[in-house]
């Protein structure tokens, strides 16, 4: 569930252990991610480069970078996610190219 404004929202991901998010063609056309690791570890591959996920880690993802996440633990990977402007509708599907402060 994501929770905001229309400048900004933030949204919590929980991925299970061996499990993904996004593909190497996920992106968020008009809107800037920041990624927190709340607990976890995993793998950010942003435009094919690897970031490794650790927790208290904050990962910038751009608008229209490509990326998608792994959990490479044994745990749960839990983050906080930050996106401005918003990049999802309440019920959850991406929202079309926004502008900042529109």
């Amino acid at each position: 569930m994501a929770i905001g404004n229309r400048q900004s929202q933030a949204a919590e991901m929980v991925l299970k252990p061996g499990a993904s998010e996004g593909d190497p063609e996920n992106r968020h056309h008009g809107a800037d991610q920041w990624l927190f690791v709340v607990s976890g570890t995993g793998t950010a591959l942003v435009n094919r480069r690897p970031h490794r996920l650790k927790p208290g880690m904050l990962l910038l993802i751009e608008r229209n970078d490509k990326h998608e996440i792994r959990n490479t633990g044994k745990t749960e990977l839990k983050t906080l996610n930050f996106y401005v402007p918003p990049a999802y509708s309440s019920a959850g599907k991406p929202l079309k190219r926004a502008r900042p402060g529109g």
